[in-house]
């Protein structure tokens, strides 16, 4: 059966694009032939899966922006299923005529009476976003929703009253490749060597695209407030795709700059988990959280918001802390530093146990199974 995949952006770094990969790559291995329909394509594609960019130019060649953009990506995707038909129609942004949506973004219509000011609401901007998620989640529609986040869930079908008949709940889908190995011991002992890091030395790691978003501003703030006797030994890598400049200024400000180092993204990010010792997530809005789980069966331990989907994940395996709302950033520094003089281990053997029991593998293969169900209707 022929399925197009379709997506805004790809890069090689983000957890929405390592998902499409991921459960595009799990249905090629069903015998269904993916083509991606996509704005850019930044990296390699698989020899599986065929490839579309859109052609999508302003006047003078420029690349449009925002909504605008959007809705020409969506007319010139409907134009290309009008001449190469395909048999279900797979979303990883929300928009007009899908199947089935993964909804890894969180609900823009509870975004925008929150975290937006009141004139938001009459903006194009919110009407273009509104009208597309709309198109989705109103009652009456036909689109299967493939939901990674009961919170998200449970959001949706409050302002849209989306039916729960349409709506399954995914496993997460971790990578088993980002659980701790046999030699872990010898990986981090030759990831602290190469980086420099003593025995006495404190990692704090923070992954993640979207400095803004992740809340990197309230880790510098944390770091710059320890204790001077645990500042003095405690260094705070950060891996994402986006401009540190922001950031870069404010550990300047904050006196901290040289014990920050800032990382794109990168393929060896296993390493990192085990060369560090606490991952800091203090994010202000995270539909899932995809690197907490990636820690837990790691061993890191890790210190995050209750705002991330997946922060329930680390209280269950009690493989760190769980800060609630609403958010202090005094509480924060303040657990920071308990957390970096504490004994790690129990947290570490938690999240190693919890990685050989958890359902928490198989998102792609169920995902797989949803899609199938519904070319199977359309039959």
């Amino acid at each position: 059966m022929r399925l197009a995949f379709c997506l805004y952006k790809y890069f090689p770094y983000g957890g929405l694009q390592r998902d499409f990969v991921r459960i595009a790559e799990e249905c090629a291995s069903r015998g269904h032939q993916v083509t991606a329909y996509t704005l850019s394509w930044t990296g390699d594609c698989p020899d599986w899966l065929n490839l579309v960019v859109a052609p999508i130019k302003a006047v003078g060649g420029a690349r449009t922006s925002g909504p605008n953009r959007y809705r020409k990506f969506s007319a010139w995707l409907a134009q290309q299923l009008k001449q190469c038909p395909a048999d279900a129609v797979v979303g990883f942004n929300k928009m007009p005529g899908l199947d089935v949506y993964y909804c890894a973004d969180p609900c823009f219509e509870h975004k925008s009476r929150h975290l937006r000011p009141w004139w938001y609401r009459y903006t194009p901007r919110y009407r273009h976003f509104s009208s597309y998620e709309q198109a989705i989640f109103n009652p009456g529609q036909s689109t299967e929703i493939l939901m990674i986040s009961s919170v998200q869930q449970g959001l949706f079908q409050k302002y849209y009253g989306t039916e729960a008949s349409r709506m399954t709940m995914l496993p997460p889908g971790i990578s088993r490749s980002r659980c701790a190995t046999d030699n872990a011991d010898e990986v981090r002992a030759e990831f602290r060597r190469e980086f420099g890091l003593g025995d006495g030395d404190e990692l704090l790691l923070q992954v993640g695209s979207g400095f803004r978003t992740k809340g990197l501003d309230r880790s510098l703030r944390a770091l710059a407030s320890l204790p001077a006797s645990l500042k003095s030994h405690t260094r705070l890598f950060v891996i994402g795709q986006d401009d540190p400049a922001e950031f870069k200024s404010l550990a300047g400000r904050l006196g901290v700059t040289d014990q920050v180092t800032f990382f794109s993204g990168r393929d060896d990010v296993p390493r990192f988990l085990q060369g560090a010792d606490l991952l800091v997530h203090p994010a202000y809005a995270e539909n899932t959280g995809t690197v907490l789980l990636e820690a837990v069966v790691a061993g890191l331990p890790v210190l995050v918001t209750d705002v991330c989907g997946y922060a329930g994940y680390v209280a269950k395996a009690e493989a760190g802390k769980v800060l609630t709302s609403p958010f202090s950033q005094e509480k924060f520094n303040v657990q920071l530093a308990e957390m970096l003089v504490a004994d790690k281990q129990k947290w570490r053997e938690n999240g190693l146990l919890f990685s050989r029991e958890a359902d928490i593998y198989d998102m792609p293969i169920r995902a797989a199974e949803v899609i199938e169900r519904v070319l199977e209707k359309q039959q």
